[in-house]
């Protein structure tokens, strides 16, 4: 059985708000890490501010910390964050065949969306206030038609294809543990490591995608993540790098 790795804290709320909004709440009082883990959510929420739709036995769940580093290299565990997710399904299944990581914090499983990451935090300059990585997997059931958005990738859990029912607790402590693993990686090493496992378990990687933004849409060959975390395609127009976007494929 796993263990829960030493230095992080844990706390499991019947019902909050948001397990984001709660990390906001208790991060200036924070010694190390804490893992937040809510059996409901009432105001849960996804990138861009749209609602985070989490059926009952679903995973909700943030941790929030205190990084050191400057805010451009704290942003870059959100691939720390989908690493461990992708690592805690393994674990928990025995299987990976499926299992993908779409940029920039999405994790698939059969094409279809089983998990979402995201990243909040407080701060400016050099130095940030607290970093909380928001995590949502559908492990039992997945939401309602209604509530994706046009073109969204369709959404699958983990009992759907895999036949496996997990717990949220039961997750929480593998992913926690996986989290840990490639934190101290990240710290230690850089970068690097993480960006060419992530690679290794990239969706796409090497056909053609389309990356959408607010104001402009980039179709080109997905070549790599670059060494800050940016989408690099090969366009019609040569190559591009990409900070931000939603992609489609």
């Amino acid at each position: 059985m796993t263990d829960w790795p030493d230095g992080y804290g844990k706390r499991i709320l019947q019902e909050v708000d948001s397990t984001l909004d709660e990390a906001r709440r208790i991060a200036a009082e924070l010694t190390g890490p804490e893992w937040i883990l809510a059996k409901r959510q009432t105001k849960g929420r996804g990138r861009r501010g749209r609602d985070w739709k989490e059926p009952q036995g679903n995973f909700a769940a943030t941790l929030v910390m205190r990084p050191s580093e400057p805010p451009q290299q704290v942003a870059l565990r959100s691939f720390v964050a989908a690493l461990a997710v992708y690592d805690a399904c393994e674990s928990l299944t025995g299987r990976t065949v499926g299992l993908a990581l779409k940029w920039p914090n999405d994790v698939l499983f059969n094409g279809g969306k089983l998990s979402g990451i995201l990243l909040e935090s407080s701060g400016a300059g050099q130095g940030l206030n607290y970093l909380a990585i928001g995590i949502g997997v559908n492990l039992v059931e997945t939401p309602m038609k209604e509530w994706l958005e046009p073109g969204a990738v369709w959404p699958v859990s983990l009992l759907s294809e895999t036949g496996v029912q997990v717990t949220p607790e039961v997750f929480l402590t593998a992913l926690a543990a996986a989290y840990a693993r490639y934190e101290l990686q990240f710290t230690t090493y850089g970068f690097d490591p993480i960006r060419t496992a992530w690679l290794a378990r990239a969706a796409k990687l090497g056909e053609v995608i389309i990356a959408r933004t607010s104001h402009s849409e980039v179709e080109g060959t997905f070549e790599t993540v670059d060494a800050e975390g940016n989408l690099v395609l090969n366009s019609a127009n040569g190559r591009v790098s990409i900070p931000a976007a939603d992609i489609f494929f």
